[in-house]
């Protein structure tokens, strides 16, 4: 999952939709509260939704 590391810290755990992401990176664009996760399906999509951290490293 890309982040912004200013907001959310490498290593953080983050639990969305009941599904956990570590941020492992920063793409160029994810500046703010935004942040990308990669999806193995060739359907895209871009929503709001709240997430948790879980732990941060």
């Amino acid at each position: 999952m890309a982040v912004d590391p200013s907001i959310i810290p490498y290593g953080s755990i983050v639990l969305i939709n009941g599904n956990e992401y570590v941020a492992q990176d920063c793409g160029g664009a994810i500046k703010g509260k935004k942040i990308d996760i990669f999806v193995d399906s060739q359907k895209m999509q871009k929503y709001t939704v709240e997430i948790y951290i879980k732990r941060e490293e």
